[in-house]
């Protein structure tokens, strides 16, 4: 069965189609209050994330694959070309859509978003945090993240229900969401957003705030800035009136000017369309389509491909800190571990990353070079193995490469573990 938006607010048929999208951890129920406004401009279709609100947890791997499954959607309903609206994630899947399909979208605005999600490393350690503890620590933080103060102290009732939101995500989906934020970096890209774009931030946003939405300002051009005073990270719900107002104005310019002509139509292979149905509550954006199989790396790929898993497994700050203490003398070696080690035994699809963990775990206590084990602890911690998995490899390794060398690694890998696991304050 075809999967469709979770909800489709109904208007007439010739209306232009808007499509808006949720933040981590939320629900299509956080642009409650824009709907009465919008839908009697246009027809709006919202979405829940894989694992959110209910919808099935079909996790997905990155945020391109989000918006190729949200095409996929639209494809099968009939929409080609609409006005999206997204908070945080949700402006990362419409950025994407907007570089990657263009003719598709007709306008945007980014609320609470990003061209880069902070770093990559803080996002992992969410996902090992999760994996760990569950999603009480996120459920319990949300409310500092993502209203001010004063709101919260003086609406416990919508507090109370952003926190059950996060409690009753699916926390798979949640750490896959967390490990494509991670990778989420658009940066350089900015500049080849054609369509026209406003950025709507909170004042007092301390998750993507101001800083972040006059990069993305100055990077896209022509967007203009709508700063939102007394909202934070989820303006939509603190101050759902200026936010309506600004996507209303938004929109209907936007709507006026026909950006379709100058934008190239790019090659983009369409989903088969799903049978005619009524628009109804369902469930999610549509699951990926297969995938072709992938093209082993040239050599010239190699060192690119070992750098980028490199920094996934072991972290940017690991990375950049062996990067940073090279010199004429290691560069070249160097460069070697990142080609052969990183960029062909650990991109090979014979192993997944939890078991070459597990491996690279064993064989370094057996040989003794516990210097690598802290930072391949992390790795495997970021690779999905649980401390309790650590622990039992460590146990399995004792029994056969000797209790002083298994006692050295469980004090080290204890350390990494508290560090990496501990939820914050």
């Amino acid at each position: 069965m075809p999967h469709v938006p979770r909800r489709a607010e109904r208007g007439p048929d010739d209306q232009d189609r808007g499509v808006i999208g949720p933040s981590l951890g939320t629900t299509w129920h956080m642009w409650d209050r824009q709907i009465p406004e919008l839908s009697q401009h246009w027809r709006i279709f919202r979405y829940d994330l894989p694992g959110h609100g209910g919808a099935p947890a079909h996790a997905a791997a990155s945020v391109a694959e989000l918006g190729d499954r949200l095409l996929a959607t639209l494809d099968g309903l009939g929409v080609q070309r609409f006005g999206y609206a997204g908070c945080s994630i949700g402006g990362a899947i419409g950025a994407d859509l907007a570089l990657r399909h263009p003719h598709r979208v007709a306008s945007l605005a980014l609320v609470a978003s990003s061209p880069r999600f902070g770093t990559a490393d803080e996002f992992r350690r969410r996902g090992v945090i999760v994996r760990t503890n569950g999603l009480e620590p996120m459920a319990r933080t949300a409310p500092e993240r993502w209203f001010t103060p004063g709101f919260a102290a003086a609406q416990p009732a919508i507090v109370e229900w952003a926190v059950q939101m996060v409690r009753t995500t699916d926390p798979g989906c949640y750490i896959a969401a967390c490990e494509a934020l991670a990778a989420f970096d658009i940066r350089g890209a900015l500049g080849r957003i054609g369509v026209p774009t406003l950025v709507l931030v909170g004042a007092e946003d301390q998750v993507t705030g101001p800083a972040e939405a006059r990069t993305l300002v100055a990077g896209i051009p022509d967007a203009r800035l709508a700063l939102v005073p007394g909202a934070s990270h989820l303006a939509p719900v603190e101050q759902p009136a200026a936010v309506s107002d600004l996507l209303l104005m938004h929109f209907s310019t936007a709507w006026q000017q026909d950006t379709s002509a100058a934008i190239p139509v790019l090659p983009h292979v369409t989903a088969p369309a799903a049978p005619s149905t009524p628009f109804v509550p369902v469930a999610e954006i549509a699951p990926a389509a297969a995938k072709p199989d992938a093209v082993a790396p040239t050599p010239d790929d190699r060192y690119e491909q070992g750098t980028k898993v490199r920094r996934e497994v072991l972290g940017d700050a690991h990375v950049d800190a062996v990067n940073n203490s090279a010199d004429a003398f290691t560069e070249d070696f160097q460069e070697l571990v990142t080609r052969y080690a990183w960029g062909e035994v650990w991109s090979r699809d014979g192993l997944d990353r939890r078991t070459r963990s597990v491996i690279t775990l064993t064989a370094l206590v057996t040989s003794g070079h516990l210097e690598g084990l802290a930072a391949h602890t992390r790795a495997a911690l970021r690779n999905g193995l649980t401390p309790a998995e650590i622990k039992e490899v460590l146990l399995q390794t004792a029994v056969y490469s000797g209790i002083p060398a298994a006692g050295a690694a469980f004090a080290v890998a204890q350390k990494v573990i508290q560090e990496e696991t501990t939820p914050p304050a």
